[in-house]
């Protein structure tokens, strides 16, 4: 990790899950699922500056154990309401105590339920943030089959409308002639701490934290695994186990 960066990770890893308690410390491969994230920021060359936000003792000990800062999360923000840019501000105050972090820094916010992230996936997101001069970058995988144009409105009556226009699937018939399409896939999340500030006043826009200039990266299906559920904890198990697997000659 470079020392003269100005790229801060803040990995979050909140202790409660309803789709599955414990995930963030839930075995994938043989390995606590946060060690995962652990290893991806080692591999960044971008960020000088790592540590988790958590309220679960197993991962605090974990993460001081592998030399990551441990910002403890407040009770408040430890339920499944709470926001993670009120989380993420909460560990950098707690951050600055040690080492003041400017304004204008690389926030680098990355879930700990992510064990699956393309190699430089993180280094991507800070090139095009520095380059361009953004207020975020955020990683967005693309849309299979499940396009926004194939969606339908059902009412209680089982009566099929368009969800928006007046045409059922946009009169398209064929997925290949869809216009693609991408939704946030949980890789990472950098963003310009004074937009991070901002945003605390801005409680009715939940994505004020993005700013103005919000940009992307992109990933391919399967780049990323964001585990929510017993079904997602399989999938990271099985890709993570089949690459530490030796090629067959």
């Amino acid at each position: 990790m470079r020392s003269d960066s100005q790229a801060i990770a803040v990995i979050l890893a909140r202790a409660g899950s309803k789709g599955l308690p414990g995930k963030n410390r839930a075995l994938v491969a043989g390995k606590p699922c946060i060690e995962w994230t652990f290893e991806h920021v080692r591999d960044s060359a971008g960020i000088s500056r790592a540590g988790v936000s958590t309220d679960d003792r197993e991962i605090t000990t974990l993460a001081a154990q592998l030399g990551f800062e441990v910002w403890p999360r407040p009770e408040a923000l430890a339920h499944d309401t709470a926001t993670v840019d009120a989380a993420t501000r909460e560990a950098l105050l707690q951050a600055d105590e040690r080492a003041a972090i400017p304004d204008n820094a690389a926030i680098v916010m990355l879930y700990a339920n992510v064990p699956i992230r393309p190699a430089r996936l993180i280094d991507r997101a800070l090139a095009v943030f520095h380059e361009t001069g953004c207020d975020s970058v955020q990683s967005y995988g693309v849309v299979g089959k499940f396009h926004p144009m194939w969606t339908a409105r059902v009412d209680s009556q089982g009566r099929v409308r368009p969800w928006q226009g007046d045409r059922l699937f946009g009169g398209v018939y064929r997925r290949q002639d869809l216009d693609a399409a991408y939704v946030p896939d949980g890789g990472v999340i950098v963003v310009r701490r004074s937009c991070l500030d901002a945003a605390a006043m801005d409680p009715h826009n939940p994505h004020a934290f993005l700013g103005h200039d919000h940009r992307a990266v992109t990933t391919e299906p399967t780049d990323v695994v964001d585990i929510d559920n017993e079904i997602d904890l399989a999938v990271a198990d099985q890709i993570l186990q089949r690459r530490r697997q030796p090629l067959r000659t």
